[in-house]
């Protein structure tokens, strides 16, 4: 059963969900458990950048599944670990069949680790500086077409962290990664998860 032209979709569990949500077990998981939910840890925010950097060109999916495999391969997304990898670890992550093997997106991945200490020394964390873009206002969602793909705080994201030496951080991949952060929140008017999320951020303290 589908609502407001196929936004929400309610699952055979009965539970209400965004329509991509409710499209594999995989994403309904990833849905209803984190996507939206803020964030405000220095690991997990440079996961979650790093994680939409190598998922340019490609399905969300195929990240979500390799994410273990992500997390072993780049010591847990400890920023200060991974800022240290050179040459050989390079090759590593290009024999390692548990990631995306894109030369591009590891050398991003290991210069955004270096951006994010930077960032660190600057703002104090990358949470400070990430939780600085939040609108101040917005509308719910109620369509697919309600929800852009990029918008004027996600292209100050971008320029901010591209002035520290951030890479594979555009406006598109900026806003991606605040929706998965709980910046924005763009479960849509019906779906289950919209209101923990909203009622997390209430409780958030934002550094």
């Amino acid at each position: 059963m589908g609502s407001m032209d196929g936004a929400v979709v309610r699952g055979a569990d009965g539970v209400r969900r965004c329509f991509w949500g409710a499209s594999t077990p995989d994403y309904a998981a990833y849905h209803d458990d984190e996507w939206g939910r803020p964030v405000v840890d220095d690991i997990r925010l440079f996961e979650k950048i790093s994680l939409e950097g190598f998922q340019s060109g490609l399905s969300w999916l195929t990240i979500l599944r390799k994410r273990e495999g992500f997390r072993a391969a780049f010591a847990g997304f400890e920023p200060s670990r991974v800022a240290r990898f050179g040459d050989r670890d390079i090759a590593r992550l290009l024999a390692d069949s548990g990631i995306v093997r894109h030369r591009g997106k590891i050398e991003a991945t290991i210069a955004n680790a270096r951006a994010t200490l930077a960032v660190q020394d600057a703002r104090g964390s990358l949470a400070a500086l990430v939780w600085s873009c939040e609108p101040r206002r917005r509308a719910a969602p109620r369509a697919i077409a309600d929800i852009p793909s990029s918008s004027p705080e996600s292209v100050a994201l971008s320029k901010a962290l591209k002035s520290f030496g951030f890479r594979f951080v555009g406006p598109t991949t900026a806003y991606a990664a605040m929706q998965a952060m709980g910046v924005v929140n763009d479960h849509l008017v019906g779906c289950a998860a919209r209101g923990p999320c909203s009622r997390l951020r209430k409780e958030l303290v934002v550094p």
